[in-house]
């Protein structure tokens, strides 16, 4: 099969030493899916999945539309619960947490991700109000925290040096990839555990792209990080491990290099050969 190139990264099991190049201790599991199935009603969208993700490693969710990556993506933070008729069976867990356990306040679950949509969504405010827009929300005050915050978080994003004497000006002003690394800089600034990305990049230019994907591989130092993404090389680039939906279904889930190189699966082969999709 023809194999997409997976670049120099080094995607290891374990944490290492950066000095000894020693294997560290098993990653921990963050997230834990298991059996979950998701009905619109009478229709079902999401069959009996089962994904781990571990921490401080992109996971990478790809397949063809409508296969249900960013539905089960959407789950994680209960985003689903919004829509009328969602019923959905099985466990999700975070950090050992059942979150859809009825006695979770559902606020709080969603203080543990960060969300990333496919289209930036800036608000019309200056640079400055729309990083710290969350923090307000939380009741934050305190002038000095809020541009630490700020700071910080544009640092994280590697918007910092682009933006630092435009903090007053609309972030509308800004240009489509500078306004995605702001909605990052937002959605990191309240500290969450994990970070969720739909499609990050797919209305940007190849330049834009080249950078998130870059923030990407540095936010996971921080971050547990879950990406929906409909293109097969950025997955290949960025993520440490991928799972391929199909029909509602995960057909494979296996570290990325394996997975682009040797797949169990001939569907997942057809489908990362472009023999579909």
């Amino acid at each position: 099969m023809a194999a997409i190139t997976l670049g120099s990264i080094a995607r290891p099991e374990t944490a290492s030493s950066p000095a000894s190049g020693v294997p560290g201790p098993p990653l921990k599991d963050v997230i834990e899916i298991r059996g979950l199935s998701l009905f619109y009603g009478a229709k079902q969208a999401l069959f009996d999945i089962d994904v781990v993700c571990k921490e401080k490693r992109v996971m990478a969710f790809i397949g063809p539309s409508g296969c249900g990556k960013s539905t089960l993506l959407r789950c994680l933070n209960r985003m689903n619960d919004l829509i009328d008729g969602v019923r959905i069976q099985g466990s999700i867990k975070v950090a050992g947490q059942e979150l859809n356990s009825p006695d979770v306040d559902v606020v709080d679950v969603r203080k543990r991700f960060g969300m990333v949509f496919q289209k930036s969504n800036p608000f019309p405010k200056s640079v400055f109000e729309n990083v710290v827009y969350g923090l307000r929300i939380q009741g934050i005050k305190d002038k000095r925290r809020l541009h630490e915050a700020a700071e910080r978080s544009l640092r994280l994003a590697a918007l910092w040096d682009e933006v630092k004497d435009r903090l007053n000006d609309s972030a509308l002003g800004l240009s489509g990839g500078q306004m995605q690394r702001l909605c990052i800089a937002r959605a990191i600034a309240v500290e969450p555990e994990i970070l969720l990305m739909d499609e990050p990049c797919s209305a940007l230019d190849p330049i834009a792209t080249s950078k998130i994907e870059e923030l990407i591989f540095a936010l996971k130092e921080k971050f547990t990080i879950v990406i929906v993404t409909h293109n097969m090389q950025q997955a290949a680039r960025v993520s440490d491990e991928t799972a391929f939906f199909m029909l509602g279904k995960l057909i494979e889930v296996d570290r990325t290099d394996r997975m682009f190189t040797k797949p169990k699966e001939k569907l997942t082969e057809d489908y990362i050969t472009g023999r579909f999709g």
